[in-house]
């Protein structure tokens, strides 16, 4: 093993009693992790070599760490060819652990979060306006990315004990959150946060949120904190009951056409959340004269067309949105604390994570599964 460099071995189970101390080379820390060997492996256990940190490093000791739908398709290579082994997991929370040098905005001990990416090229357009999640040359990834401030070693996530990760791409987790539900913000938070905050939504604007899961609900939540009145559009009438409990003031059954008929232009957006293939067209004509339809959700198969018509006649916009720069993410985290806004999370031990994908697949969770990481110890 050579310090600085992601090795990954499989064990037959989880190391007992890990720690830094104990199992450390050249600085270099050896962490417990679970990840994929294959498209078809499943999670098994893993051990990951975390660099020693750099002057600009920080080790993290993970705490929690939320489990994404995208991790289930990045696992099984569902939006192309993968490196394995992959050890995924973007909504890291954990205590800081170590600091390079030349870092002097974290200490040993505070609480802090890692999302979805770790590293940019910070000198193009997108970079220098804060949106490193848009980076021209392209933003690293938690992981599954080749990381070229660690020679080129493919990153691997928070499924695992121990990050290093630069000090740039570390976020505060405001005091008095509850770390474990505060996790899934990192990524369902800034997903939905940014868009919402993009196209200014304030009081007296009128959201719609299609989709109940892991980013709908906070899409809510997070709406309903900026004034907005909120209405959720679902297939089930079964989660009508649990969208008025998070605050929506409309449910609508999105496959009863008298019910969409009746919502003709009465949203000023919508934030769609259904990584699932469907059909927007229906959807368009719930908007008014400069509404706009923003896609977080990304199917993995083809969408059905949208019909241009249905934009032009009232100036509709289709976007997309990807999580949010480091500074909004931030932003985001103290807003929500300032809101008093958490995902509904289930916790998970570690050995529970397959079934805890199979369950995911199902929608069966309230909202987002988040890992204990002292599970994995």
């Amino acid at each position: 093993m050579t310090a600085g460099r992601t090795v990954l071995t499989p064990l037959a189970k989880p190391l007992p009693n890990l720690n830094r101390d104990t199992l450390s080379v050249n600085g270099a820390t050896l962490a417990a992790a679970y990840g994929a060997t294959s498209s078809d492996s499943g999670l098994v256990p893993l051990t990951v070599a975390r660099r020693a940190p750099k002057a600009d490093d920080v080790e993290i000791a993970i705490e929690f760490c939320g489990l994404c739908h995208s991790d289930v398709h990045a696992t099984r290579g569902e939006w192309g060819a993968q490196n394995y082994p992959l050890v995924p997991g973007h909504e890291i929370v954990g205590r800081v652990s170590r600091v390079g040098s030349a870092v002097d905005d974290s200490t040993v001990g505070e609480r802090v979060g890692v999302g979805c990416m770790v590293d940019s090229c910070r000198e193009c357009d997108s970079c220098l306006d804060g949106l490193e999640q848009y980076c021209e040359t392209g933003m690293t990834g938690n992981y599954g990315a080749k990381d070229a401030r660690n020679g080129g070693a493919v990153t691997q996530g928070g499924y695992s004990t121990s990050i290093v990760v630069d000090r740039n791409y570390v976020l505060r987790v405001p005091e008095g959150m509850d770390p474990a539900a505060a996790a899934p913000l990192l990524c369902a938070g800034i997903t939905t946060y940014s868009p919402l905050n993009h196209f200014e939504v304030e009081e007296g604007d009128a959201v719609g949120v299609v989709g109940l899961g892991g980013l709908g609900h906070m899409a809510v939540k997070i709406a309903k904190a900026m004034g907005a009145e909120v209405t959720v559009f679902t297939t089930s009438e079964a989660k009508f009951a649990a969208a008025r409990e998070l605050g929506a003031d409309h449910v609508i059954l999105s496959t009863d056409p008298a019910a969409m008929e009746a919502a003709d232009r009465s949203l000023d957006v919508i934030i769609d959340t259904v990584a699932a293939p469907h059909d927007l067209n229906p959807y368009f004509r719930t908007l008014r004269v400069d509404g706009a339809l923003f896609q977080l959700g990304l199917p993995s198969e083809a969408m059905p067309p949208v019909n241009p018509g249905a934009l032009i006649r009232r100036r509709i916009a289709y976007a997309g949105s990807r999580i949010g720069g480091i500074a909004e993410t931030q932003e985001m985290l103290d807003y929500c604390a300032e809101h008093g806004i958490v995902c509904d999370i289930e916790k998970i031990a570690m050995d529970k994570i397959n079934e805890a994908y199979e369950r995911m697949l199902k929608s069966d969770v309230k909202y987002r599964f988040v890992i204990d990481m002292a599970s994995l110890n």
